[in-house]
């Protein structure tokens, strides 16, 4: 039986950024299940680089944000992946949002999202005349990333080290503890099966991370640690569309989510969304029926937006821990919090996970090494 030092289950971008983080420290394994890296909840981000504005202060998600943050931007820059800081325009868009705003300011400048700034009405006018809102806040280390360019730059640091192994089309079938660690029955999609034994197992399966943890014997119940599947929709916006001036452009954060804003790619392509809506099974069909409602979310800040600028995108999922969209914090579970030595379980890993990922891949390594 091969035996490795570390596993890691799922290659998303959380997953191969643990995995490029360990191959210093031994030999590692990753096992994805889908027929490519970064195919699953990586391949449907919007990829938006967040600045660390809405998180509570000294939560994981408001730390790793803000660290992963710039630990991306530093690592797109030494390796050539494609990026860029656009930044970012949140907006109060009745009166009634100011305190709110404001507040959103103070929490976003105390966890370290840069250096924010506060609009006024003749500041947004001047900046961006489409825009309608009372104020607005400006965050300017906000941005965007090719999140494939981001998942072909780990594959590739993975594979300089002299010990790894990323191996596709594979999912975890058993996973049973041994004095060494874990022994781990796999099968491909062929109906192959094998076994590997891994000294140190990081799980990091994305929206089936709570089935993983679970199969290691975890009561994921008990712990409030069950994924609750949130589908958000997005649609493109055409080319006689009102554009505002800024790529990134918010309403303030509402009903557990940050509502339906505004995004672009690198190469300029505009989408709104996402919407909310818990799924009890993965989809992905976006339904056109929506643009209405869409247009209707997006003309309370860009009034001359349509119904008919609109046409279906793309859906992703988010994995939640909540089924009524309140706060909760990343789960990165170590020994301590489960017993299970040289153990770490990853979940709940939905908006920032992109931004964070080197960060939370930093925690992880902190985790596993602690004495």
């Amino acid at each position: 039986m091969e035996t490795v030092d570390f596993a890691v289950i799922g290659a998303g971008v959380v997953g191969l950024a643990c995995a490029a983080r360990l191959a210093s420290l031994g030999s590692v394994l990753v096992i994805e299940r889908e027929a490519g890296p970064g195919r699953g909840t990586t391949s449907r981000n919007s990829g938006v680089i967040h600045a660390g504005l809405y998180y509570p202060p000294g939560s994981l998600k408001a730390r790793l944000c803000v660290d992963g943050r710039r630990r991306l931007y530093r690592w797109c820059a030494e390796r050539g992946v494609d990026h860029r800081k656009t930044g970012k325009v949140v907006l109060a868009v009745d009166p009634g949002e100011v305190p709110r705003l404001d507040a959103l300011v103070e929490r976003a400048r105390h966890n370290g999202a840069g250096a924010i700034a506060r609009w006024d009405t003749g500041r947004l006018r001047t900046e961006e005349p489409l825009l309608r809102a009372s104020a607005a806040l400006y965050s300017p280390e906000s941005g965007i990333v090719d999140a494939h360019g981001l998942v072909e730059s780990l594959v590739f640091e993975l594979r300089r080290a002299p010990e790894t192994d990323l191996v596709l089309h594979t999912a975890v079938d058993t996973l049973d503890r041994d004095d060494g660690g874990w022994i781990i029955g796999t099968v491909d999609t062929a109906g192959g099966r094998s076994v590997v034994r891994t000294r140190a197992l990081v799980n990091a399966a994305g929206l089936a991370a709570d089935a993983i943890a679970e199969r290691s014997g975890l009561d994921v119940d008990a712990r409030s640690w069950r994924h609750h599947l949130c589908k958000g929709d997005y649609f493109a916006l055409g080319a006689d569309a009102p554009r505002p001036r800024h790529e990134l452009v918010y309403p303030l954060p509402s009903g557990g989510g940050l509502g339906v804003h505004l995004t672009a790619d690198l190469g300029g392509r505009r989408t709104a969304g996402p919407d909310a809506t818990y799924v009890d099974a993965p989809r992905y069909a976006v339904d056109a029926s929506k643009a209405p409602r869409f247009a209707e979310s997006v003309a309370r800040y860009l009034p001359d937006i349509r119904p008919e600028h609109l046409t279906p995108d793309y859906a992703g999922l988010r994995p939640k821990l909540s089924a009524d969209g309140s706060f909760r914090d990343f789960v990165i579970a170590g020994p301590d919090a489960h017993g299970q030595p040289r153990t770490v379980h990853l979940l709940g890993i939905e908006s920032p996970g992109l931004t964070a990922s080197l960060a939370i891949a930093r925690h992880v390594e902190r985790l596993l090494t602690a004495r």
